[in-house]
């Protein structure tokens, strides 16, 4: 297995109220602990897509940024992990458990997931109308690993947009499994994300 990086930094970040990929972490840029993470967890290079030192242009959409990242891999990429510059605590351990369990080979893709602690409500406008069991629901994180030929045949298959391209794989009909993901690996989506990770990472 020869496995790559894909960085996604290229959001506009609308929720946090600026784009996030550049913004400081202990003196870091997020989209460079991303780099980093995956590089020190044994991908062979990393292609970073985005506004940034480096990046290469994003798309409109996730997947478009996506897109132009797997068009950008070196020829001999068997497999890519793709991971968000907006979760800068991915740890290398997490990237090896990832690569490790896509190097066996009997799947498409893997996923770092959690479990919910949370109880969960379906609303309709400000009402509370359901409560939603958890059993069988986990949360997802990045990175995700993919075979190369199978991600692009999920890009390839459909052009409607995805949350993550573990959703892509799915919809092509391709396996997914998950590995446990790391409670620190926390998305930064609103700026009181970025204190919680400033501390976190203290």
């Amino acid at each position: 297995m020869i496995f790559y990086g894909i960085v996604v930094a290229a959001g506009r970040g609308e929720r946090f109220g600026e784009p996030k990929a550049g913004l400081m972490l202990g003196g870091v840029p997020l989209w460079k602990r991303a780099v980093d993470a995956l590089a020190e967890g044994g991908a062979y290079g990393v292609v970073l897509v985005g506004s940034v030192p480096g990046g290469i242009p994003g798309g409109a959409r996730r997947r478009d940024s996506v897109a132009a990242g797997l068009a950008a891999l070196p020829h001999d990429a068997t497999h890519v992990l793709v991971h968000d510059a907006a979760r800068p605590l991915a740890s290398a351990a997490l990237v090896r458990r990832v690569a490790s369990r896509l190097a066996e080979g009997d799947v498409d893709a893997v996923t770092p997931a959690i479990s919910i602690g949370d109880t969960l409500k379906r609303i309709a406008g400000e009402r509370v109308v359901e409560t939603v069991s958890r059993e069988g629901l986990v949360s997802v994180q990045t990175p995700q690993g993919f075979s190369v030929v199978a991600l692009r045949s999920a890009h390839a298959a459909d052009d409607d947009d995805a949350t993550d391209d573990a959703q892509l794989i799915e919809r092509d009909g391709g396996s997914v499994v998950f590995v446990n993901g790391e409670s620190g690996n926390m998305k930064i989506t609103h700026p009181d994300d970025l204190a919680v990770a400033e501390a976190l990472l203290r």
